[in-house]
């Protein structure tokens, strides 16, 4: 390590300072958000495991990306609330950084590993149900889930070996309400491009490999619907595609434009509300797409809901 991080230095994040006027209704709509957020990711946890409906490998990855965004949002919101809650920008810590980017990074790449998963899931049951018990057996199922975490924690490892290794300014200000990775990597003063490397190898990688993957099981899968005769079996497999079609579409859309877009020229005021989208919002919405677009996920909620209010 250089002798300029051996001292530590603390970052400053701007946060939302810059718009005193918006941090209030900002701090009770994130606050709103991330309850929801709590909330909704807590009750698909709690079907997809106590119904015996929903034991499927299908809801099995639904189970593991609702944690995902459990923890996702809870290493980036209470901070942020803290911060919104103050009217001048406040200092983090260069360990306390470090490990926000670190889970930030695990927890980000386990999710596009698990969407991934789950369209492959769709592909065999769709276009191979003749193998599909094979295919998506609870050990391939458990193994594809540690696959994702294991990717997620070595990009972590790499990223912030490489980025936090690198000499920063004594008084680093980062322009954004978390430590994410281009706003951290640009306050480095030296070796940068070994780390410039390192990023857009993970983007190229960990977005657009996956992306690829999950639309080319669609293809299959569209190809497999075309070929059905009944209209009615056509609209029961879309149905039970189109929930997880729109999850793939939040999350990559918005990291793609977040990450692959040119940086040069760019606003930090866009670049701060992509990132809120797809930190706050997007978990949020994740749990509602899920259940009013999945009609075995609303009947199991519905069937709980009918539990609760008639026992004793």
């Amino acid at each position: 390590m250089t002798e300029e991080n051996q001292t530590l230095p603390e970052f400053l994040l701007l946060g939302f300072s810059d718009l005193r006027a918006l941090q209030g209704p900002l701090f009770w709509v994130v606050l709103l958000v991330y309850l929801l957020t709590l909330l909704g990711n807590s009750v698909i946890i709690l079907l997809t495991q106590g119904s015996p409906a929903l034991h499927s490998p299908m809801y099995f990855f639904l189970r593991h990306l609702s944690v995902v965004e459990v923890l996702y949002t809870t290493d980036i919101v209470p901070r942020t609330l803290v911060d919104l809650a103050s009217p001048h920008p406040r200092a983090i810590s260069f360990q306390s950084c470090a490990t926000q980017m670190y889970v930030f990074i695990v927890l980000g790449i386990t999710e596009c590993c698990l969407l991934t998963a789950m369209a492959y899931d769709r592909y065999a049951a769709i276009c191979r149900p003749l193998h599909y018990s094979t295919l998506m057996s609870w050990q391939a199922c458990t193994a594809m889930v540690g696959i994702s975490w294991f990717m997620g924690i070595i990009t972590a490892t790499t990223h912030s070996s490489l980025i936090f290794t690198l000499p920063f300014p004594s008084h680093p200000i980062i322009p954004h309400f978390l430590c994410d990775i281009l706003p951290v990597l640009r306050l480095a003063s030296a070796g940068k491009h070994r780390s410039e490397i390192s990023v857009v190898t993970a983007t190229v990688v960990f977005i657009m490999v996956p992306f690829s993957l999950i639309v080319a099981s669609y293809a299959r899968i569209l190809g497999a619907i075309l070929a059905m005769a009944s209209t009615q079996s056509r609209r029961k497999v879309f149905s039970t595609c189109s929930s997880h079609l729109l999850v793939v579409f939040l999350f990559f859309g918005t990291a793609s434009i977040t990450y692959i877009r040119p940086q040069a020229g760019s606003s930090v005021t866009m670049n701060r509300i992509l990132s809120l989208f797809y930190t706050v919002v997007t978990p949020m919405l994740n749990p509602i797409i899920y259940t009013l677009r999945n009609k075995e996920v609303a009947g199991a909620l519905w069937h709980m809901m009918k539990r609760q209010v008639s026992s004793p």
